[in-house]
């Protein structure tokens, strides 16, 4: 592949800011802690430590599952005779179609239950602070086909990994309860707290909605918006109760492999992979669509389309 200007690691870069915001929220916990019947839950030193474990873990296995995904992109994008220059002007329109398909991959991650195996790690904590954002998968391979289009456009992997890191660092600071709504403008094109503490929330109205990185326009334009009108819960439908990094990370894996053994036909097995997580086979045989067992994510929710049975966390 053609040479690329260096491009800065904004993860690495970024870690002194998360530490340092962490711990200032943690103190604005215990400055300004909240009242007893509010629906805030801050922090829990099991909680959090599970989840900056889960972050750790997390730099491990990609570290893993880079040496495949890189072997298949620098594939595509030699085979392709198209190329995008990596300058400063076209890192904004490469970050605006890296979140575009960011939005297809994390919808299609709560609506394919193989998927959201993977994504559930990120759902499992009932605490919605700066260190839920790194409860992170261990098992994040399965991401990699939905930026396919991107390298075959021409897009150079390394440009790829550095607007796929921009997004995760954005993302960061949207996890949290400590700060209320932002001016309209702000929240009808980004991302916000507001927004990512509804997509977290384990209601039935709030169910797989707000699916952005960046963007929360995607989310309008395709259906799966929905603003914060009340008090989020936060967790899955049905809740681990686990602070075992290794059961977090592997709890719905072990649920499919008991469902599949269980399975009559191949077709309940097909469903138990492909359908929505909380999928259970009639009495007949047709196939019908139930919220989730386990976890927040399937369809777009109660009210517009339902990708599950179509399209693509």
């Amino acid at each position: 592949m053609p040479s690329v200007p260096d491009l800065p690691d904004v993860v690495l870069w970024s870690i002194p800011a998360f530490v340092l915001l962490t711990v200032l929220e943690m103190v604005s916990y215990r400055v300004h802690p909240e009242e007893p019947d509010s629906p805030v839950v801050g922090y829990e030193a099991k909680d959090a430590a599970t989840s900056v474990t889960m972050g750790l873990g997390s730099l491990f296995f990609d570290a893993l599952w880079k040496i495949p995904i890189v072997a298949i992109y620098a594939v595509v994008h030699e085979l392709t005779p198209l190329r995008v220059p990596v300058e400063w002007w076209t890192l904004l329109p490469m970050l605006f179609a890296q979140d575009f398909f960011y939005y297809w991959s994390h919808r299609g991650h709560h609506v394919i239950r193989i998927l959201w195996a993977c994504h559930v790690v990120h759902h499992s904590s009932r605490r919605f602070n700066l260190t839920t954002a790194l409860r992170q998968p261990w098992t994040s391979v399965t991401s990699w086909p939905f930026y396919l289009p991107l390298v075959a456009c021409g897009v150079h992997p390394a440009a790829l990994a550095f607007c796929s890191s921009v997004n995760l660092v954005y993302q960061f600071w949207i996890h949290t309860e400590r700060i209320g709504r932002l001016p309209r403008p702000v929240e009808f094109l980004f991302n916000t707290p507001s927004h990512h503490r509804v997509h977290h929330a384990s209601q039935g109205g709030y169910l797989d909605r707000n699916f952005g990185g960046i963007l929360i326009v995607w989310d309008r334009l395709f259906g799966s918006f929905a603003p914060e009108t009340e008090p989020c819960v936060y967790g899955l439908t049905k809740n681990i109760d686990t602070y075992n990094p290794l059961r977090v990370a592997t709890h719905e894996y072990v649920a499919i492999a008991h469902d599949l053994r269980a399975a009559r036909d191949w077709r309940e097995r097909a469903g138990r992979l492909f359908r929505g997580p909380g999928w259970q086979p009639t009495a007949t045989g047709a196939a019908r669509t139930a919220r989730p067992a386990e976890g927040t994510g399937g369809g777009a929710g109660p009210t517009g389309p339902d990708p599950s049975a179509s399209a693509a966390s």
